[in-house]
């Protein structure tokens, strides 16, 4: 398991998942917050693509929208570049939280 895997299963009711054969996933509830990869995660970067962006404005070689719910405001960050391990762990708790604020009431994590 991947060190970046590893910090997504720190928050409170994060699960592993993998929907797509060689997809991992972290969900909360039935969500996903991060798609893992090898080289990139994909996370929530912002309620809409004109949030989101902002980031992919300070990293545009690092960052980029992702295919398919790039326009919801996930982006595709490229790991091992000029965006830190710092940057990246506090994108996934921002991720976590957006989703998790979506969650219904019931079906948020305790804690």
């Amino acid at each position: 398991m991947s060190d970046l895997l590893r910090y997504c299963l720190t928050k409170p009711g994060a699960w592993r998942d993998e929907p797509w054969e060689g997809d991992v996933v972290a969900k909360v509830g039935d969500k996903i917050f991060a798609f893992v990869g090898s080289d990139a995660v994909t996370l929530k970067c912002g309620r809409s693509r004109l949030e989101a962006d902002e980031f992919v404005h300070i990293y545009p070689d690092e960052v980029s929208a992702s295919a398919y719910i790039g326009r919801y405001g996930w982006n595709t960050i490229r790991l091992g570049g000029a965006v830190s391990d710092a940057e990246v762990h506090e994108l996934i708790d921002q991720s976590y939280a957006e989703i998790v604020a979506k969650l219904p009431k019931s079906k948020r994590p305790q804690g």
